[in-house]
């Protein structure tokens, strides 16, 4: 409360010290929107001035500050902000290539029996999926051997005492609950099975991306109007 453009101010100077340096400023439309607005009081506004006045830079050399901010919400930028970054740059949902790499990023090394093919036919599928949509789904995927798990009445002893869930005809399947396994003090043995492609089908029957084609239309307009490519 009236000291949130002196921050501003030490901030900008604590990056010139340590320049080179970069400040990034997340969701810069929650602090930088229209000057003027019905709801915009006297302390955003100070703020809002404060960082057009640091972002000249007059009177200090900023040639190795970095300004990076992002939004996405371009247009609920103040006009003044917005001349302020030398470049507006778009950065589109993940393509095929991108969206099957990331698949297998937020994976990870759990155990899984996923092929190449399978990877690019979730790539196939999740078609206007942002990067955090598919973070999402494979959260969700990380769950289904636990409850499959939780749900087995079947289990098999392996050769190094690890008891994995299977069907019923499986040879050397052991009619049992993980509550019963539980009770005999062998919960630490009790070993998921592998993520499948069947997991990844079920979660994505139930998805849906959050991004719609109006929001890409606006961004897409943005882009034409005063930004580039990224």
């Amino acid at each position: 409360m009236g000291e949130s453009e002196k921050l501003v101010s030490n901030l900008f100077q604590m990056a010139r010290d340590n320049a080179p340096s970069i400040i990034f400023i997340d969701e810069i439309d929650s602090l930088c929107g229209h000057r003027g607005e019905g709801n915009e009081t006297e302390a955003s506004r100070r703020i809002k001035t404060e960082l057009l006045v640091q972002m000249q830079g007059v009177g200090n050399d900023d040639q190795k500050v970095l300004v990076l901010a992002a939004t996405n919400t371009p247009y609920a930028l103040d006009p003044a902000v917005r001349r302020r970054f030398d470049k507006r740059i778009y950065i589109p949902l993940p393509d095929l290539k991108a969206r099957q790499h990331i698949f297998k990023v937020h994976l990870g090394d759990t155990p899984h029996n996923l092929t190449e093919s399978d990877f690019e036919q979730l790539a196939r599928k999740t078609e206007g999926f942002s990067g955090s949509d598919i973070s999402v789904c494979v959260k969700d995927v990380l769950f289904e051997p636990v409850r499959k798990a939780w749900d087995a009445e079947f289990f098999i002893k392996t050769s190094n005492d690890m008891w994995i869930p299977c069907g019923p005809n499986q040879r050397g399947a052991v009619k049992t609950t993980i509550e019963e396994l539980d009770a005999k003090g062998l919960a630490s043995k009790i070993l998921p099975p592998p993520i499948t492609r069947a997991d990844f089908d079920k979660v994505l029957a139930r998805q849906k991306p959050t991004v719609s084609k109006a929001d890409l239309e606006v961004h897409e307009r943005f882009t034409k109007e005063f930004g580039e490519e990224g």
